[in-house]
């Protein structure tokens, strides 16, 4: 006996014989166990009171973004006693008419968290009305596969700008082309309002990353992040507290170049452009070598060889004499031998004197080499990825996919997208060969659509020979398009 069945996207059954019989409770209690794909649930698990507020800030970061802006602009507005304070998250602080440049201190934590909230915004926006539609038009068609071209089109965004503006810094700099112009000159109470505002913006840029890998889904190498992020922070703080804004800037560029090119593998990848992903992720490996490893290593080694020699050790006074180091106790006096007294100079005593020792450069270059080891782990596992891919065996990016399953958008979803992939189809089927999960109320057989864990494959409340399941592979390496 056959039947004529139409399937369709609602997950309707429509029969032309209404001779079918109605399964009983036990039928369909049986079909559920022995079908366990097309009936897994998903275990919904309590979350904590930290775990909804963070919820809560990444789903609505836009919103909260705007309403901090436009309360504290507000504020500045129609409060003129308040200004003396919130002019300080719009403007750089400490402006000298004189020279026309900026000196540094702790007015300047205003507007780093005012650029934490701005970029918090900013990255929302871009992700949610660019990048978005960019990626269904592009075929996305997974909520990992959309969450992560997304992320990965921010980094391009905001990484392409940071770096271009690091680059004309220093191309218009004494430190260009030059690793002893780092040191020369030192310290530079001042720098001109570009050199300062970029600094300050790259500082946020960091904290907010700190924000945003705690707020959203965790990946497999959230540790790594994490910490790679406060190294970073931390870093940037020290060397702006003790005016090594120049060794900072050159570290920065040469980060930010290859966070450039991964994402662009990334999305080539997303995309299909299985070729150009090919080229793109072969320069990503070939540009954190040369730069991560190559270039940030030299800059250790200025920081080792260079810097005892191009900076005098003493202290420097705010008139700008310097009280040699041979002068044991005046240097002393003066706190010479005050390692972390002296590092946080330009936030505890921005007038006041600094002194040079060339032991402190063990603390930069412990940071700095905890940093590199970091590098060295997230390399080996790049290589692992290269050689599977060399040897045949399939490339998964174990740097940073989520953990959780690749589930495919619903039928709403896909409509937004542009429609879904598939139409229904109509066919003559046997009775036997039909699998109803369960009756709907008004006597109308439905379906279940599930996404099966281990694979992320789309599966039916309808099992019709012939038809498999489909394995999404978009956490690949490897440039290969889903099918």
């Amino acid at each position: 006996m056959s039947t004529k069945v139409a399937y369709v996207p609602n997950g309707q059954v429509r029969s032309s014989d209404h001779a079918i019989e109605t399964q009983t409770i036990e039928t369909r209690e049986f079909v559920a166990r022995t079908n366990s794909p097309l009936r897994r649930t998903k275990k919904v698990e309590k979350e904590s009171l930290s775990g909804s507020l963070c919820a809560l800030i990444c789903n609505h970061q836009i919103g909260i973004a705007i309403n901090l802006v436009l309360l504290l602009f507000l504020t500045h507005t129609f409060f003129p006693r308040a200004r003396r304070r919130t002019s300080k998250f719009f403007h750089l602080s400490y402006y000298n008419p004189d020279t026309e440049m900026y000196g540094c201190g702790t007015d300047d934590i205003y507007l780093v968290a005012l650029w934490v909230v701005i970029l918090t915004g900013m990255r929302a926006v871009v992700m949610d009305y660019f990048l978005d539609p960019l990626a269904r038009a592009a075929g996305v068609k997974t909520k990992k596969g959309l969450a992560r071209f997304k992320e990965q089109g921010w980094l391009i965004v905001y990484y392409t700008g940071s770096w271009t503006l690091g680059m004309y810094i220093m191309y218009h700099s004494e430190f260009w082309m030059n690793l002893t112009g780092m040191w020369e000159g030192w310290p530079h109470r001042e720098i001109d309002g570009l050199f300062k505002w970029y600094y300050l913006v790259q500082w946020a840029s960091y904290l907010q990353q700190n924000l945003s890998v705690n707020i959203e889904e965790k990946r497999k190498d959230y540790a790594q992040m994490f910490t790679h992020h406060i190294f970073t922070c931390a870093l940037i703080a020290l060397s702006y507290g003790y005016y090594h804004m120049r060794v900072g800037t050159v570290i920065l560029c040469i980060m930010d170049f290859v966070d450039i090119i991964l994402p662009t593998a990334k999305l080539l990848k997303y995309s299909g452009y299985s070729t150009a992903c090919d080229a793109a992720f072969g320069l990503f490996v070939v540009a954190w070598f040369i730069t991560r490893h190559v270039f940030f290593m030299m800059v250790c080694w200025s920081i080792y060889a260079h810097a005892p020699t191009a900076m005098a050790p003493g202290c420097y006074l705010a008139d700008g004499s310097v009280v040699p180091m041979s002068s044991t106790a005046q240097f002393e006096a003066l706190g010479g031998n005050d390692i972390w007294g002296n590092i946080l100079k330009a936030y505890t005593d921005r007038n006041g004197t600094i002194c040079w020792n060339p032991t402190m450069r063990y603390n930069f270059l412990g940071l700095l080499l905890s940093l590199q080891a970091l590098l060295l782990l997230w390399f080996a596992m790049i290589i692992k990825v290269v050689w599977r891919v060399v040897s045949g065996k399939g490339a998964d990016d174990v740097r940073s996919d989520d953990e959780g399953e690749d589930e495919e958008l619903s039928v709403e979803e896909e409509l937004k997208a542009g429609g879904p992939d598939w139409a229904p189809v109509e066919q003559d089927v046997g009775v036997e060969a039909l699998n109803l999960s369960r009756k709907g109320n008004n006597g109308v057989r439905n379906y279940r659509r599930a996404s099966n864990r281990s694979s992320g494959s789309r599966a039916s409340g309808i099992s019709i020979p012939g038809h498999g399941d489909r394995k999404e592979l978009l956490g690949r390496i490897g440039c290969d398009k889903p099918t």
